[in-house]
């Protein structure tokens, strides 16, 4: 297992779609998930999509137990999502801060649906179906659209809400 070097937002290997896997259970895919478990944690990350890390398969991983930058959030999961697919349940959507280890250091307000049912494959061919919401849901839907070679910025809506994480803690609030 290595950690591997996160992509930055600007590289345009975060900006094309990622090809499905084709074979469950390889040593590679293996390998692959080693190092993403590997640099998700390293990174305090709460999920990790395989084209962060330069590989343009649809592979994501998520879930923790803690998270320093997210104390109030319960636990996910940890979870491996292999060519995933995904889908709105109802139409509430909800707007929060999101970050990204591909864009360090900043934070934006960005639209997701409340509910999503998701699907996909374990890293052994095995179906998986969830249903989720809250911060879950919110976790998936932003890895799933780095298999698209969306990053959260260009869901946003109000840009004045996208900053600096150290420029907004710093701000006063006005009077």
């Amino acid at each position: 297992m290595s950690v591997r070097p996160i992509l930055k937002m600007g590289d345009p290997r975060l900006l094309r779609k990622s090809m499905p896997v084709r074979e469950f259970g390889t040593p590679e895919l293996k390998a692959l998930l080693d190092d993403m478990f590997e640099t998700m944690t390293a990174a305090d990350g709460a999920g990790l999509a395989a084209p962060q890390i330069g590989v343009p398969l649809k592979v994501v991983i998520f879930g923790f137990e803690n998270n320093r930058d997210l104390p109030e959030t319960h636990a996910i999961p940890k979870t491996v999502l292999i060519n995933p697919v995904i889908r709105p349940v109802g139409d509430m959507v909800e707007e929060a801060w999101e970050g990204c280890l591909s864009v360090p250091g900043m934070r934006g307000v960005v639209p997701r649906w409340s509910k999503v049912h998701y699907e996909g494959f374990d890293q052994n061919g095995q179906h998986i179906s969830r249903e989720a919401t809250g911060f879950h849901a919110r976790v998936v839907q932003h890895e799933l659209d780095h298999l698209e070679g969306i990053l959260y910025p260009m869901r946003m809506r109000d840009l004045s809400l996208f900053g600096f994480i150290e420029a907004m803690d710093t701000v006063e609030p006005e009077e």
